[in-house]
């Protein structure tokens, strides 16, 4: 859920969200993620654990996770208690991914503190919802200090609920698969050979760890699939202004107002490689089924166990719908021998 102006309600902006989901789901995609955000209309997800309970009794089959919750805004006693509950509430089908967190903006209102301390809190987090989830477990660490005490309720998967954690530096890649989760990377706006570089610092991190089962690598893309060639403008435009707002949060450097963070200038942007058109196409998913189908093998070729679509955009909603539309009945079928892990198997 994404919004530029307060022109579109978040109602429907909400339906129109559960349209493309149930399309997903009907579909045969494996998951539907959600991201935790606050005070940013650019992405309205101030817990994505709501989202998920909302959309489980209108899909059937889709698993559905969180992509990411950010881990200092969390006490583990909650998250662990919650996350299992969303597992009930779903019959199984949670996944749990788990980040750091992104925007100092966010961490200036929610914490105060910097967002490179992020990563301590995701250290101690993991182990210890996966403790609460076995059972009485107890954590005397630096930023996470209780007694005794268990998850109520307790997860419907067992062990437990796949984990996921969002990661680009070598370092994240090891902590993920030393604690038996997954791994979700993206390349942002960098070129395919940055999804080469992560399928690397995986497979990296897998060769450390050889006593832990492979996990799965899942890299996000921008995807936009077109029915004609020559429409690509359309989209990379949508994408330019998007990557305008998305600059002002990630290094933050403008101004937020209502909720609606402030475009970077356009001459600010102008004559860098990141912001230009014929440079968005070619590193983003922009194309044809036919332009499409061999970058997404040749991610399956580096590693890539699983490609997430990422619908968000600046595009409009008729426009996103017939993108997934045609990537379900153009895209997918090229890849319908590759089977995915058994739902709720940790790893794979």
């Amino acid at each position: 859920m994404e919004r530029f102006s307060p022109d579109i309600s978040h109602r429907q902006l909400l339906e129109e969200m559960t349209e493309l989901v149930q399309i997903a789901d009907r579909g045969g995609f494996e998951t539907a993620w959600f991201g935790e955000h606050h005070t940013i209309e650019f992405t309205i997800s101030p817990n994505p654990l709501e989202l998920i309970a909302y959309m489980a009794p209108q899909t059937s089959n889709i698993r559905l996770g969180t992509a990411i919750v950010t881990a200092p805004y969390w006490n583990p006693i909650r998250l662990a208690g919650e996350a299992a509950m969303a597992d009930v509430m779903t019959n199984g089908r949670l996944e749990l991914g788990i980040a750091r967190g992104a925007y100092q903006y966010e961490f200036d209102r929610m914490l105060n503190i910097s967002q490179h301390e992020g990563a301590k809190y995701m250290n101690e987090l993991v182990p210890a919802i996966q403790g609460l989830w076995q059972g009485d477990y107890e954590h005397h660490g630096e930023c996470y200090d209780f007694a005794s005490a268990t998850s109520v309720p307790r997860p419907m998967q067992q062990p437990h609920p796949p984990l996921w954690i969002a990661a680009r530096g070598q370092p994240t890649h090891e902590f993920a698969v030393a604690n038996g989760c997954n791994v979700m990377g993206t390349p942002l706006s960098k070129p395919d050979e940055e999804v080469e570089d992560l399928g690397q610092k995986f497979d990296a991190a897998c060769a450390k760890y050889p006593e832990v089962p492979r996990p799965r690598l899942m890299i996000a893309r921008q995807t936009v699939v077109l029915d004609d060639p020559n429409d690509w403008r359309r989209p990379v435009d949508a994408f330019i202004r998007f990557g305008r707002h998305f600059e002002n949060l990630f290094k933050n450097i403008g101004e937020v107002r209502n909720g609606f963070p402030e475009a970077v200038p356009y001459e600010d942007v102008a004559n860098r490689d990141e912001y230009d058109p014929e440079t968005i196409r070619r590193n983003q998913m922009i194309g044809t089924p036919d332009e499409i189908i061999p970058r997404i093998q040749r991610y399956a070729d580096w590693g890539v166990d699983q490609y997430c679509f990422h619908i968000d955009g600046g595009m409009p909603h008729a426009e996103k719908k017939r993108s997934l539309e045609l990537f379900i009945d153009k895209v997918m079928p090229a890849f319908a021998d590759a089977r995915p892990a058994a739902a709720g198997q940790q790893g794979g």
